[in-house]
């Protein structure tokens, strides 16, 4: 499984990667707008920040609705690096941009998916990734994992080669619950990521350990 991180925060970023489990980075104008990032050029700019830390898989994403604007946001975005994935929403434009994007060789990330049927379109398209928002389904009382179970199903049964990528993480146990089931990837911010360290029986264990060192060596 691909871990992602869902921000645009340079040292969150920085701190994932260096972690040494870090795939990739997701963004959306809310998180660039949440670091005070505005403007076009400035954007670009810290889309190439990004990149500068990671080793590949950058979802930046078009801000037009309409076919012909995606394309040329898309083919901006693409131009920044090697390792920029264009984010491309589940409209019928965004359908149509995912095709061309494809043909020209430029991979592409399939947001704000809420079903199954939205899936197998994107994955008709040529998208590098499709992006199942499981926590908004969450907070309208749908089964977010169950969505991603259909998702993997289908895509296993007709051998689509378009990832998984379990998108809106709240929690640790939506991680692992994406894991079992068999998401290709997961994006959620740091803390749960880094939440994945945490057991009482592990700080137990070495606060003990410790301990018992203290004592041997006075």
């Amino acid at each position: 499984m691909k871990f992602f991180i869902d921000t645009a925060n340079l040292s969150d970023i920085q701190e994932a990667y260096d972690l040494g489990v870090l795939d990739g980075v997701t963004t959306n104008p809310s998180l660039m707008a949440k670091e005070g990032i505005s403007g076009q050029e400035n954007v670009m700019a810290h889309y190439k920040a990004i990149c500068d830390i990671v080793d590949d898989n950058v979802s930046a994403e078009v801000i037009a609705t309409d076919f012909d604007g995606m394309v040329k946001e898309g083919t901006e975005l693409a131009k920044i690096d090697d390792k920029i994935v264009v984010k491309v929403p589940m409209i019928k434009d965004g359908v149509k941009a995912i095709k061309h994007f494809t043909n020209q060789g430029i991979r592409t990330n399939c947001t704000l998916v809420f079903s199954a049927g939205q899936a197998l379109l994107a994955a008709k398209a040529g998208a590098s990734y499709v992006s199942p928002f499981i926590g908004r389904l969450d907070d309208i009382s749908y089964d977010g994992l169950q969505l991603i179970d259909q998702i993997v199903n289908i895509y296993q049964n007709y051998g689509f080669t378009t990832e998984v990528l379990a998108a809106s993480i709240r929690h640790t146990m939506h991680l692992i619950q994406c894991s079992e089931i068999g998401a290709d990837v997961v994006t959620c911010p740091l803390n749960v990521i880094t939440s994945l360290l945490n057991h009482p029986l592990t700080d137990s264990g070495l606060a003990k350990f410790l301990a018992d060192h203290a004592k041997s060596n006075g």
